[in-house]
């Protein structure tokens, strides 16, 4: 049986995926400055890293299901083409904050206004169906 949703699958696990990245990366910090867990403080390359890996992972909880949502009440292609700008956004949001803090906009940017576009869709789509429901 073929799945139906492949592309927002895949646009599911490279998200997971670079949050992986991410997570990584904090433990390399982590050794480089000789900070062990659980400490959420140190020198400020460490805690640029923390704040790249905290801030996605609040980011996914709004993305991922608003990922969903859109795939679900509009169309699989379309949720993924939509979609596949948020990790993009957090690859360049992560690499520009982990230069300086003050670099982080343009991905930041790409990603929280692809998670939007998603939710007002998903809200539209679904008030719509709503409506028809008891028209």
């Amino acid at each position: 049986m073929p799945f139906a949703y492949p592309h927002t699958g895949l646009v599911t696990v490279l998200s997971l995926l670079v949050y992986f990245w991410m997570a990584l990366n904090v433990g390399r910090a982590r050794t480089k400055h000789g900070v062990p867990a659980p400490a959420m403080n140190g020198p400020e390359e460490l805690m640029r890293y923390i704040r790249v890996h905290e801030n996605t992972m609040e980011g996914l909880i709004l993305f991922l299901p608003v990922l969903w949502l859109f795939a679900l009440t509009t169309h699989d292609l379309w949720a993924a083409a939509i979609g596949i700008f948020y990790p993009v956004g957090r690859i360049l949001y992560a690499r520009g904050y982990y230069n300086a803090a003050e670099k982080r906009g343009l991905g930041f940017t790409i990603g929280i206004l692809a998670t939007t576009i998603l939710l007002v869709g998903s809200l539209i789509t679904l008030l719509m169906a709503a409506f028809s429901a008891h028209a």
